[in-house]
């Protein structure tokens, strides 16, 4: 069976990001070193689990809110929250529960409120120490669908005709003055 050069040829110089770091974040490089280490030494699932969440991308480290954080952690006394995201307040909340919360960053408000109900913010290094196996740890994600996502368009060139397709554009309203001219019509230069 022969090679597909039409369709590009052989995928040389794919490595995956599990082989190369891609982040620029010196202190991501640093986590993403300690709990390959973590899981390489320990073989705990918990750890892998968490470098291969290191590695990935911005959109698929979703952040939570804290509702939905004291939703999953009701009945989870003395266990710690383990989020590889973001931690984001949640305004229509008006109690938040006593937590213990491990996340790679917080919004300055969500920090106040889990600080303030007598709960503790703390950094993956600061939970290698307590927990190196993950053991006493819940591992939580964000919701994946995010109203979000509707505006993120195709990661591929201006050229391709799909760019575009269905992806939903930040305007005021969906009349007939708004952003329908250049770019929206043939008529006037391109149509994507």
């Amino acid at each position: 069976m022969g090679i597909d050069l039409k369709a590009g040829g052989r995928r040389t110089g794919h490595k995956s990001s599990m082989k190369v770091i891609k982040t620029a974040n010196p202190y991501n490089r640093l986590l993403i070193k300690l709990y390959k280490f973590l899981a390489r030494r320990t073989d705990s699932k918990f750890c892998a689990t968490v470098v291969k969440r290191l590695h990935m991308s911005k959109v698929n480290k979703p952040p939570i809110g804290l509702n939905r954080l004291a939703k999953y952690m009701k009945n989870k006394d003395g266990k710690i929250a383990v989020i590889v995201g973001k931690v984001t307040d949640d305004v229509r909340m008006l109690e938040v529960p006593k937590l213990s919360v491990c996340a790679l960053s917080f919004t300055e408000t969500a920090r106040k409120r889990i600080v303030a109900a007598g709960g503790e913010c703390i950094t993956f290094d600061q939970l290698a120490l307590r927990a190196p196996t993950g053991a006493n740890t819940i591992l939580l994600r964000g919701p994946k669908s995010r109203d979000a996502l509707a505006h993120f368009g195709h990661s591929t060139s201006v050229n391709n005709p799909h760019t575009h397709d269905g992806v939903k554009p930040y305007v005021r309203s969906k009349g007939r003055k708004f952003e329908k001219a250049r770019g929206r019509r043939r008529s006037c230069g391109f149509k994507i």
